[in-house]
């Protein structure tokens, strides 16, 4: 049995359906992703909110999927794994960022190599960084906003990631391509 349904919506919340068409809108289908958090409209508008606050942030598209990756591979989330890969594909993002990050490699680009390691320590850290760790990020070419706009990237994927976890989100028909599991 299962605690937190698919809605469509003639099922959801009346408070998530606008969301969910909005969603739809953006994305021309609902993910399940949201049709799952729509049961806690709270959940599915600060999901959306913090989504649309990481994406006009200062870090640029290619940049933005890095981190979104990162933590999605770092929490071992399929779902989210599979459609950032997606996602990555539509923002022009080189396939092979997202094969190394998929495959837990090296990204040959040092800059996002440093993005990525950065937001990996913040991770392990529940972010703390040290002095000499902060001025090697901003030695690879980032600014102090770009480190503190990786923490709304990870707000945005712990949302997501957890809600998956919990709730064993299936993954969309659009997203099947792409499906990932973890490494072993």
């Amino acid at each position: 049995m299962s605690h937190f349904p698919v809605h469509t919506l003639d099922s959801a919340p009346d408070q998530s359906k606008d969301l969910m068409q909005l969603t739809a809108k953006n994305f021309g289908f609902v993910p399940n992703l949201i049709s799952v958090m729509a049961t806690s409209p709270s959940l599915t508008e600060a999901y959306l909110s913090v989504a649309g606050i990481f994406a006009n942030s200062s870090l640029t598209p290619t940049e933005q999927q890095v981190v979104l990756l990162t933590v999605s591979y770092y929490h071992q989330c399929t779902y989210c794994v599979a459609a950032h890969t997606a996602i990555a594909g539509m923002k022009n993002v080189g396939p092979e960022i997202v094969t190394a990050i998929r495959q837990n490699k090296p990204l040959s680009d040092s800059k996002l190599q440093a993005l990525r390691e950065f937001t990996n320590l913040l991770l392990d850290n529940r972010g703390w960084a040290n002095d000499e760790d902060i001025q090697n990020f901003l030695n690879a070419g980032y600014q102090a906003q770009h480190l503190l706009d990786i923490l709304v990237g990870i707000a945005q994927k712990t949302l997501s990631n957890f809600t998956n976890h919990l709730a064993k989100t299936p993954l969309d028909n659009e997203f099947e391509e792409v499906a990932w599991s973890p490494v072993s």
